[in-house]
């Protein structure tokens, strides 16, 4: 009978085929986790301390800059921990918390720019019923729903990982823990829980996608009907940063999760973008083309004693 021993903990092996480039991409990591944090805790100041910037459409701002936070904190600090010459060692517990966390803010983000969409949707085509509709009642209920359906995905992403057996090779050949590298480790056969998990992963956003490409095809048509240059020009202005943002968000995944054949060098560089990159450019992308946004954020570092008092 072959003797199999339970797995307690796994051996991150970090990103394929950077060897002896530790401290440069710890460095640049670094770079990019400080500037995600600061750039996002920024935009949480600006449209706190502003009461002009108390709507629907900053309040979901808002709670995508709190996802953006936290979305790569989850492997952030452990990958510049190993980076930085320290171990490479993560328990089976705190791989099951990256996995669970990974896929519950990324699915949370997924249903908020869902959610964000059908926000402009309303905005744009029943402006009079804007107020009605989007009310703080029903504002709540939105932003909740988009964490309680996230935390159901990940569960069950989370489950039908870690219910297969893992007891025998604990490499992780990885930066983080996630669904297609843990697979390989099982001591089970994986292929119906692949192709399951497949579905799962593949589906969620899909569906989101395409509910959000049908709000953005009716905001367009109503945004062309528009009279006004000006008005044109200021509706267009913010749903392009939303639809950026979005394409930014679903690149990585349709990459990652949704190839038939995956490369380990080429998932780990988007997850890369996608975990630290992407996160960081968010601010930038919703405040660069938002005087509102901008005015506030100069207000907050003026206070902060970083810039004069006007522009």
């Amino acid at each position: 009978m072959k003797n199999l021993s339970i797995v307690t903990e796994f051996i991150l092996l970090g990103i394929p085929h950077t060897k002896d480039l530790e401290t440069m991409l710890f460095v640049l990591f670094l770079c990019f986790y400080i500037f995600t944090l600061m750039g996002n805790l920024l935009i949480l100041l600006a449209i706190v301390s502003s009461t002009r910037l108390h709507t629907p459409m900053y309040f979901f701002l808002c709670q995508l800059s709190v996802c953006d936070i936290f979305f790569p904190s989850v492997s952030s600090p452990k990958m510049l921990f190993y980076l930085s010459g320290n171990s490479r060692v993560i328990s089976y517990a705190g791989c099951v918390s990256q996995l669970f966390f990974y896929h519950f803010l990324g699915c949370t983000e997924c249903f908020l720019y869902t959610v964000m969409a059908y926000d402009r949707f309303v905005a744009i085509c029943y402006p009079l019923r804007y107020s009605v509709v989007m009310s703080h009642r029903v504002c709540a209920i939105l932003a909740m729903g988009t964490s309680f359906f996230g935390c159901i995905q990940a569960t069950f992403l989370t489950t039908l990982t870690f219910q297969l057996p893992y007891c025998g090779p604990n490499e992780v050949d990885y930066f983080f823990c996630d669904i297609p590298v843990m697979l390989k480790l099982a001591c089970a056969d994986t292929s119906a829980l692949e192709m399951v998990g497949f579905i799962s992963v593949g589906l969620m956003p899909l569906s989101c996608f395409f509910l959000i490409l049908t709000s953005y095809s009716r905001i367009v048509c109503s945004i062309l009907q528009i009279r006004s240059a000006e008005g044109r020009h200021r509706a267009f202005s913010t749903c392009s940063a939303h639809l950026t943002a979005i394409l930014l968000f679903y690149m990585p995944v349709v990459l990652i999760y949704l190839r038939p054949t995956p490369s380990p060098w080429l998932d780990a560089t988007v997850q890369i973008l996608n975990n630290l990159v992407t996160p960081m450019l968010n601010p930038l992308i919703y405040s660069l083309r938002n005087k509102e946004v901008k005015s506030s954020l100069w207000k907050v570092l003026h206070h902060l004693g970083f810039l004069p008092e006007q522009l």
